[in-house]
């Protein structure tokens, strides 16, 4: 990780660039396997399949007698944390629901909102080396919340063919019985467009890599809604002189570890920390299994010291992370001042972590600074808002004569028969 001291802030738009890489290849990579797919349906996908993933599959569909029996060789102490998982998520997202209300505007017009959920939606779920059950947490519950029809999920298969297990454990807790063993970004075109085995779904969820990032964005611009712009993992430290170090030092490597393109950054007021933070994860680092991954990654790391708070939570609200940790003291008055992140976790005792696995929040969020006008998944992200409106003839005599004048302002006469001919007859 590299250290800037006191930086000023006409530099701070550079030095919170993220990771950048050549993607002009990979862009017409995709845009190939999108048309091919929408073209030649499963035989595309298996193709691709073969090609990308070195895995010949006759049937995407996981059996659902596979489901069913799934977690057999999960030992129980991974069972029971699902389940606290489960439970979590489910309570802090079931609380997200609302009443729908009636509200008057004027005597005899009443308006409301009613949320109806989308009817057919597609999770996909990262494979590869880390296969992220926990994702499926995070995107099924919320959307069996919203009372979702039609749930697919699209994940990665291994070597053999086959799923990860403890995915189908977390699908047959959570009653998801549509599974097919596809992965990047033939998962998404096949969702996305249908093919004979796969249905069409009408929203995609799940992070991905860069590939599949490139392909939910070529899709939204079809028609096809997505959850969010989400590339790769980041986090923001911001720590004062009350820091632990070898806490932060843990922080940052939680997420480096998850690939070479993710990006850490430790923001604080104490410039003696930095290099406590950096002795340590010179420590931890040297047990970590992913170790290769997470010093690529630290490689497009920063640590920056700033004078005072003010600034660093200016230059935090900047850089708009996904994850945010306020390691300091009073971190529920700096919070306040928060008004770009994904998440944010309080305090010395509330690693990213928890949030990924089972606090309750949602881990799918918003990265590469779209959190500045995006939010997570939530169950609002798996229902769509109707409005209604209903007039009795006093509303509608109530509001006529000021709709005629505006439509007749902007020149829409028939906007404005629309009203004054209803007018007519009740005069």
């Amino acid at each position: 990780m590299k250290i800037f001291e006191y930086p000023s802030p006409l530099v701070w738009k550079e030095l919170l660039q993220r990771p950048v890489f050549d993607s002009s290849g990979l862009q017409a990579t995709v845009q190939n396997i999108l048309k091919e797919i929408q073209r030649n349906g499963d035989e595309a996908v298996r193709s691709f399949t073969l090609s990308l993933d070195k895995v010949l599959l006759n049937d995407f569909a996981v059996p659902e007698s596979a489901i069913v029996s799934a977690g057999s060789n999960i030992i129980p102490e991974l069972k029971n944390a699902i389940q606290v998982a489960v439970n979590n998520i489910t309570l802090f997202h079931e609380k997200q629901l609302q009443t729908d209300e009636k509200i008057e505007t004027m005597p005899g017009i009443v308006c409301w909102r009613k949320s109806v959920p989308i009817e057919k939606v597609g999770l996909y779920i990262p494979g590869g080396s880390a296969p992220l059950f926990s994702t499926l947490l995070m995107l099924a519950i919320p959307a069996k919340i919203a009372g979702c029809k039609e749930v697919i999920v699209c994940t990665p298969p291994r070597k053999d063919g086959t799923v990860d297990e403890v995915i189908l454990y977390a699908a047959s807790l959570l009653g998801i019985k549509t599974i097919f063993s596809i992965g990047g970004v033939q998962a998404i075109a096949a969702m996305a467009y249908g093919t004979e085995t796969i249905p069409q779904v009408y929203k995609i969820f799940g992070p991905g890599n860069q590939y599949v990032t490139a392909a939910k964005q070529f899709i939204q611009q079809e028609g096809i809604a997505i959850d969010m712009p989400a590339g790769p993992s980041e986090v923001c430290v911001l720590a004062d002189e009350t820091a632990n170090a070898a806490f932060v030092a843990a922080d940052l490597l939680s997420q480096a570890e998850h690939g070479p393109d993710s990006q850490v950054l430790l923001v604080t007021t104490h410039d003696s920390l930095t290099n406590l933070v950096l002795a340590e994860i010179e420590n931890q680092l040297k047990v970590l299994p992913r170790k290769a991954l997470a010093e690529k990654s630290l490689t497009n790391s920063k640590c920056i010291v700033l004078p005072n708070m003010k600034e660093a939570i200016a230059l935090v609200n900047a850089y708009a992370a996904e994850h945010l940790i306020i390691h300091c003291k009073q971190p529920e008055l700096i919070a306040e001042q928060i008004t770009n992140a994904g998440s944010v976790f309080l305090g010395a005792y509330s690693p990213e972590s928890v949030g990924d696995y089972a606090s309750g929040t949602n881990h799918t969020l918003p990265t590469n600074g779209f959190a500045k006008a995006y939010s997570g998944v939530s169950v609002d992200s798996f229902v769509k808002k109707i409005t209604f409106q209903q007039l009795s003839q006093q509303g509608l005599t109530n509001i006529g004569t000021s709709v005629a004048v505006m439509a007749a302002a902007e020149g829409l006469d028939a906007h404005r028969n629309a009203v004054q001919i209803r007018l007519n007859t009740l005069q």
